[in-house]
């Protein structure tokens, strides 16, 4: 079982519900789903696809789902159906081990690192985190990367408010700025 799921249900429950006064113990927020979003450009080339899919799998360790364009776009000379990205959907225990894993490990390898902000909340309790390349996971060796590519993680939450989905991911110890 992983410190992040204990961390949780032995402590941070707890203080949420102190914090914001629930009633009970099911309003307290939690951490629903993490969403790893990886948008591929130049996609006429299927080695670019077969690299990012790599890529995402030794990241999040789990299958990656090959994304598709559900409508032409003559500007971005993109054709429906035709493959845009890839992505990846942890829930359950490989969700806590991977943001125990983005918290400890990958986020301190950023050059230059003063903290995430604090201002990615989508107003419904949902976070968005933005990587410019996958190079800070230690499972990624720099010789075997195809192409540099960047990434979106979502942190999908049951909380009703910013304020409560900052408190959640504050208690997990994710590094926000100020």
């Amino acid at each position: 079982m992983s410190n992040f799921k204990d961390l949780y249900d032995s402590k941070i429950k707890k203080e949420l519900k102190d914090e914001f006064k629930y009633s009970s113990i099911m309003e307290v927020p939690k951490l629903e789903k993490i969403v790893i979003n990886m948008g591929v450009e130049g996609c006429h080339d299927v080695k670019f696809i077969e690299a990012a899919v790599k890529d995402l799998e030794l990241i999040a360790g789990q299958k990656a789902v090959v994304t598709k364009a559900r409508k032409s776009i003559a500007g971005f000379k993109l054709r429906e159906g035709q493959p845009v990205g890839v992505k990846v959907t942890l829930r359950g225990e490989n969700m806590y081990n991977f943001m125990e894993k983005l918290i400890k490990v990958s986020l301190p390898r950023v050059r230059d690192f003063r903290g995430i902000s604090a201002h990615a909340f989508d107003g419904k309790g949902n976070y968005t985190l933005g990587i410019k390349e996958q190079l800070i996971f230690p499972e990624i060796e720099y010789d075997n990367v195809y192409k540099i590519r960047g990434m979106d993680i979502i942190f999908v939450t049951s909380a009703k408010s910013n304020e409560e989905a900052y408190a959640l991911l504050k208690a997990f110890g994710m590094p926000f700025k100020g």
